[in-house]
């Protein structure tokens, strides 16, 4: 700033205000000085003169790599973010870099909130940060832990699912669960209460998987193996999330089961790759778009107001039928 002042012919307290936006410099004097800052390359350390005040206005991310329902999620924070005066931090989780690292890399880096996208953590390790920092949770919930959460109804979205499946004449419907994925275990009960209401408990089957690629392929293969062994294959399949669900679709194109003629396949999120296909995955949206503006309105909302008590937002999910389901084959 000295060096701007010294080079526009004006005062260090003068260049100050132009930066600040207040009023008290002409508007001659205003544009010298952001030219001569410009020359030079000055730019003001907004971050600096927060944590001068006490305050970071900025909200951490902890995320997971590869997980595209997370960047859907990540690219409503910013905006909403943005509009309410707030920066955004990202730090990620991935192999060999814990959920705990990333987030007190946030927190390291003054983070004045942190969200939380699918979480994994153990409960009282969520209680503990909630404590520390306002903490919201998006689309895991931890109900003692005093944090804010964001998800949508799961049990509504594989009901709506399983009800499209069943009217299209579905009876060997199969999911595959996605582990300690974030919506896993909701999912996974919501199938079998499911098949239980439509009369289907004999045919009930849950194959072990994760919310990747490599778990739809895995099962895939799994099913074809049995049918070469004469096992039917089932008519459908509820895949844990659409991440899931392609691998599944890559693994029975590869053996020659064609979607949806011998087997229809569901997927959940409506990630944007569920668009980026030859032929339309049918799943489950979630709005994220509407999540994480919820999930950043939390965190600013307890900031601003430290006596709020931590709230949970419950949205309603929505099935997009698209081509990978229809008619269950018939004999």
């Amino acid at each position: 700033m000295a060096d701007v002042a010294e080079k526009a012919g004006v005062s260090r307290a003068l260049v100050s205000i132009v930066f600040r936006n207040q009023p008290g410099a002409s508007e001659e004097t205003r544009q010298r000085v952001l030219r001569v800052a410009d020359e030079i390359g000055y730019r003001p350390d907004s971050a600096a003169r927060l944590l001068a005040r006490g305050r970071s206005r900025t909200i951490g991310v902890m995320f997971t790599v590869h997980q595209t329902f997370q960047t859907d999620l990540i690219e409503g924070i910013y905006p909403e973010a943005e509009r309410l005066g707030y920066d955004v931090l990202l730090s990620a989780t991935a192999l060999g870099r814990s959920e705990e690292k990333a987030v007190e890399a946030l927190l390291g880096h003054r983070c004045e909130a942190v969200i939380l996208l699918g979480p994994d953590a153990e409960p009282a390790y969520l209680e503990e940060l909630g404590q520390r920092v306002v903490t919201v949770s998006v689309s895991r919930r931890a109900p003692r832990a005093r944090v804010d959460f964001v998800h949508s109804a799961e049990g509504k979205g594989v009901r709506q699912a399983m009800d499209h499946l069943v009217e299209l004449g579905h009876r060997r419907i199969v999911h595959i669960d996605g582990g300690r994925g974030p919506g896993s275990a909701d999912r996974r009960r919501a199938y079998r209460a499911a098949m239980r209401r439509h009369g289907l408990e004999a045919e009930v089957r849950v194959v072990a998987g994760e919310h990747t690629e490599q778990a739809g392929i895995e099962a895939g293969r799994l099913l074809v193996a049995e049918r070469d062994q004469g096992v039917p294959l089932p008519t459908a399949v509820l895949a844990g999330n659409d991440r899931c669900a392609m691998g599944l679709l890559m693994a029975l194109t590869r053996a020659g089961v064609e979607v949806p003629r011998d087997m229809s396949v569901v997927g959940y999120d409506d990630s944007h790759l569920s668009h980026l296909m030859p032929i339309g995955l049918t799943t489950v949206r979630q709005d994220a778009v509407l999540m994480a503006e919820h999930a950043v309105r939390f965190a600013v909302e307890r900031l601003e107001s430290p006596e709020l008590e931590p709230r949970e937002a419950v949205l309603d999910p929505k099935l997009v039928i698209r081509g990978t389901s229809g008619p269950a084959p018939r004999g």
